[in-house]
């Protein structure tokens, strides 16, 4: 999708491609799904749940937010070590033992009896399942030919969004037999089914094995660093749009799209749920699309960048309708918005093509810190603006409004320097 120059050298023998035949690349591929697939069920489930959970617990918005966050958090906590890991030992030991955390994690909240244990077992359920993507994508840049790599991550994000549509209305159906505590269980049951597949499919780890593309460093120079990711221009360009775009759709879509419907719309629990799983359905078309065009799209040299610079005004226009209709906004909108993001999606194998194979799950686990610390302040920040201007007097529509406001203000100015930052990178021609 974008050609970045940022090292040079041939490719020694040791690092030629070792790719994954077809029939074994679906197979890990689909193994890894299934975590994934759990993992984002996990993340979106909390805004199936608001209304019972705030109900139950007696949760403000500020709580409630801090509750969903507190999965982000922990995503975040871990994502710089667990890309030094995934580059020493590979995809299959690291998944394996971070998905053991998340077991632990979900019985906790399945046992829990108050918020303060509700909000650490969520964030350890977020630092278990938080390698569910990051190993896959670290080893599909060895694995997979770059255009597959973009693919593949497309894919991964679709089998995401079938988590999340498994965790609206699926969820709300199961509700009145096991309760929210029983599906915790249920999810923890299927967190071990995916950890003894994956032990039984995907490869050991070979450092000698790398992608077509992959681009050591030069001889005599240093593996690259988390400082020398960070402080490259290509990194930082991506930067606003996973953190504040991306970050904050995530919350969106996760969170706050389902007590809008609530709150602002007047919907019950039940048609809420609906409109989630409407969304959902969306982004799940979205993502799948996204992995059958790109190949063609990288093949005719159209760029990460330029469709982020094309599809990101279409987000902000869609929050913007959403917020001036408030009340009249219903899923449509909200699913516009998440849709018409999903642009930046693509930043992050761009950003580990970028990078040498040999840096990839530095590469990518700091791209999604940007993203997941992100989701985590649009979550909480949301809800503590909610509850801030209803602390000032202003009615529940108008204080979900004002929040909403000074959200898209975040994203614009985040687009902003995203149009900024590529402009550097191109005077300075490292995009080709």
């Amino acid at each position: 999708m974008s050609t970045v120059r940022l090292v040079e050298g041939a490719v020694p023998a040791a690092a030629r491609p070792t790719l994954l035949p077809r029939a074994q690349a679906a197979r890990v591929f689909l193994a890894f799904a299934l975590a994934y697939f759990i993992s984002t069920l996990l993340r979106a489930v909390t805004a199936t749940l608001a209304p019972v959970l705030s109900e139950e617990m007696q949760l403000r918005a500020s709580d409630l937010g801090l509750l969903a966050g507190g999965y982000f958090l922990g995503f975040a906590l871990t994502q710089l070590p667990l890309g030094t890991l995934l580059d020493r030992y590979g995809p299959r030991k690291v998944i394996l033992v971070f998905l053991a955390v998340a077991v632990a994690g979900c019985a906790g909240f399945a046992l829990a009896s108050e918020f303060a244990g509700l909000l650490v077992a969520r964030v350890v359920v977020g630092m278990g399942v938080s390698a569910c993507l990051m190993a896959p994508l670290t080893g599909y840049r060895r694995w997979l030919r770059p255009e597959l790599q973009l693919r593949a991550n497309a894919w991964m994000l679709m089998t995401g969004s079938m988590g999340t549509v498994a965790s609206t209305l699926p969820v709300q159906w199961l509700m009145p037999l096991t309760g929210w505590r029983g599906i915790f269980w249920v999810l923890a049951l299927m967190l071990v089914l995916s950890m003894l597949i994956i032990a039984c499919t995907v490869p050991a780890w070979s450092s000698g094995s790398a992608s077509p593309a992959a681009r050591p460093a030069a001889p005599g120079r240093p593996p690259m660093s988390y400082g020398d990711i960070w402080r490259h221009p290509y990194f930082r360009m991506m930067v606003p749009v996973g953190l504040v775009n991306y970050g904050g759709m995530l919350a969106v879509q996760t969170l706050w799209a389902g007590p809008w419907m609530v709150r602002v719309g007047g919907a019950s629990a039940e048609v809420a749920a609906v409109g989630l799983f409407g969304i959902s359905l969306c982004l799940l078309i979205a993502f799948w699309l996204w992995g059958v065009v790109t190949p063609a799209l990288a093949r005719r040299g159209i760029s990460t960048e330029r469709l982020i610079g094309i599809g990101m005004p279409l987000s902000l226009l869609a929050l913007a309708a959403a917020i001036v209709l408030g009340p009249a906004a219903g899923w449509p909108y909200w699913a516009a918005f998440c849709v018409s993001c999903t642009c930046a999606s693509l930043a992050q194998p761009a950003v580990a093509m970028a990078m040498p194979a040999q840096a990839a799950g530095r590469a990518l686990s700091a791209y999604n810190l940007a993203i997941f610390s992100g989701v985590f302040m649009a979550q909480w920040g949301i809800g503590l603006a909610i509850d801030g201007l209803q602390g000032l007097g202003w009615s529940v529509v108008a204080s979900f409004r004002g929040a909403m406001g000074l959200y898209l203000l975040a994203s614009a100015l985040a687009y902003a320097l995203f149009l900024s930052g590529w402009n550097r990178v191109r005077r300075a021609k490292l995009v080709t």
